[in-house]
């Protein structure tokens, strides 16, 4: 044989007796097949074989088993973003004529999709009181064929009951999706939220594994995990269709991540109520929105989730949001994030570099609340820096924007 030929067909093989700590990486869109009969019997939908590189590799089957344990499912899907995952949902679900509903305070993009494609396609959708379980239950009509939850809200931090809402979707015959980025699988099991007490939980969750999962801010992918074999089997056949599939290389990083998540995310948990605690004592604050905080909105419902035996402290992510008071102007508010130097300005949460992000809520709800205070919400998503320097970052921006009184 020429070179050429001999080094695509050299006979090597190396031992398979190899292990190490992190997980190989197996790069492959073609994937050889011993024989025809292989080829034509192998079954990639319950991970027993390789058929081709989109379908899975021993690196991502990997990754997609463990991200189920950690979520308490038994099955997992990725897909190249958190936002690719509701709308893999959305689509492998839903058809013209059916209905969805979604919480006012989700993921801003949940909604965009809502109005822009799934329209399109003549699927409706309605937006309901996150905190308020008979808004829900007068929302949900025979066309209704699935509800997103969201724990705690997007930017305003509403922990709803989310037993309640289960229980109502349950009794309805609806499904229901749980965007669980906030909870990371550490904070409460989705699946079973009411522990010794009869198994109640979602049908399915997504997870932006963009955030805590990786750790880096530097990885997009998200994943859907369930427990229903039925479910599983359409949103992998969904999934086989649309070609939503991930790089080996970022599948190797939030692997190599998720050894860590439980012991960062309880270090920026930490840190989050150290600041959340201190900014409540600011006149600047009108409000600190924190689920873990007593008088927070949801506060109730975040402590039968998340204070167990196990945690009784509770868990929750390092996000926390404040209402400047409504005295000062936009320019003022956003002069304050402007003078933040640790704190930079930036989307996504759950890396090691502190965030903050100024909003105006009055754009991207449909409602009006009376639990939340006027003025402009200011989010801060806590990194892996010193509390105290964090603490003197947010005081010194406030002087700098004159906003200490």
């Amino acid at each position: 044989m020429s070179r050429s030929t001999e080094l695509i067909h050299h006979a090597y093989l190396p031992p398979a007796e190899f292990e190490a700590p992190q997980v190989g990486v197996f790069k492959a869109s073609t994937v050889i097949f011993p024989n025809v009969a292989a080829m034509r019997t192998r079954e990639w939908l319950d991970k027993s074989a390789y058929t081709y590189g989109l379908h899975g590799t021993p690196t991502t089957f990997t990754l997609e088993e463990r991200l189920a344990t950690l979520e308490g499912g038994t099955h997992c899907i990725l897909t190249p973003s958190g936002l690719a995952a509701i709308a893999h949902v959305d689509f492998a679900l839903l058809k013209t004529g059916d209905e969805v509903l979604i919480p006012d305070n989700a993921y801003a993009p949940n909604k965009l999709l809502a109005e822009g494609e799934l329209a399109q396609f003549g699927i409706t959708h309605q937006v309901y009181d996150p905190l308020d379980v008979n808004d829900l239950a007068a929302r949900i009509t025979p066309r209704t064929r699935l509800v997103w939850l969201e724990a705690a809200g997007s930017v305003t931090m509403e922990f709803p009951d989310l037993v309640g809402l289960v229980q109502l979707c349950k009794a309805r015959g609806v499904l229901c999706a749980l965007d669980n980025t906030w909870g990371a699988g550490l904070a409460f099991n989705a699946f079973d939220l009411t522990p010794g007490q009869g198994e109640l939980g979602v049908d399915l969750t997504i997870h932006a594994l963009t955030k805590y999962p990786s750790g880096g801010g530097d990885v997009l992918m998200g994943s859907i995990v369930t427990r229903s074999d039925e479910l599983a089997r359409v949103l992998k056949l969904s999934h086989m269709r649309l070609g939503t599939g991930v790089g080996a290389n970022y599948a190797e990083m939030v692997l190599r991540s998720l050894a860590s998540l439980p012991l960062r995310y309880k270090a920026q948990d930490m840190a989050s109520r150290v600041l959340a605690t201190w900014c409540a004592s600011q006149p600047a604050f009108s409000q600190v929105l924190h689920p873990a905080l007593s008088g927070a909105p949801g506060h109730a419902h975040w402590q039968q989730l998340c204070v167990t035996p196990q945690e009784p402290e509770g868990l929750a992510a390092g996000i926390f949001s404040v209402v400047m008071d409504a005295r000062f102007t936009s320019t003022q508010v956003d002069m304050f994030c402007d003078a933040l130097q640790l704190f930079k300005i930036g989307y996504s949460w759950g890396g090691p570099m502190s965030l903050v992000m100024p909003y105006n809520m009055a754009s991207s709800r449909v409602r009006s609340v009376s639990h939340r205070q006027p003025g402009r919400v200011v989010r801060f998503c806590i990194g892996l820096e010193n509390v105290i320097d964090l603490k003197n970052d947010i005081a010194r921006a406030l002087k700098v924007a004159d906003l200490q009184t």
